[in-house]
């Protein structure tokens, strides 16, 4: 019986989220307090109003703690939105309404601060981002002259 116990634990185990690096939520938590509080929130709780659209036709910068839905979404796809930017599929302009940080901070920072939002989700939430990035994980990291060789 212990052996079956000592099993079933073990995958309970395997199975269960990581647990998070405390140096890089911390970094991750710095480098979002100098970028993305200032429209995300000082504890990520979203600007004002969220989720509705302002005179623009645009959704303001949601919240990125457990009332958010920034935890259904895969490393893939959060990378990409600091990296790139994000447009809001709702938003009736065509404008980036989050501008790209991936001239800004490094693959690692933007992976840090990924690491901070991750921080102030549920259990629950965070075991969903992290079936959803099973498929779709953070993109390796690229040098300048990698990403120029791509583009001759």
């Amino acid at each position: 019986m212990s052996l079956l116990l000592t099993i079933v634990t073990a995958n309970a185990a395997a199975e269960a989220t990581p647990a998070l690096d405390p140096e890089e939520v911390e970094n991750g938590r710095a480098i979002y307090e100098q970028y993305c509080a200032s429209c995300h929130g000082a504890k990520a709780e979203g600007a004002p109003g969220w989720r509705e659209q302002n005179e623009l036709g645009e959704l303001p910068a949601p919240p990125h703690d457990p009332e958010g839905h920034t935890w259904r979404h895969s490393d893939a796809d959060l990378y990409a939105m600091i990296s790139k930017g994000w447009r809001d599929p709702f938003n009736k302009t065509d404008r980036l309404t989050m501008p790209p940080f991936g001239d800004i901070l490094t693959h690692e920072e933007i992976k840090d601060v990924i690491a901070y939002l991750k921080s102030l989700w549920t259990e629950e939430q965070r075991q969903y981002q992290r079936e959803e990035s099973l498929e779709e994980p953070f993109p390796a990291e690229t040098t300048k002259s990698s990403m120029e060789k791509e583009h001759q």
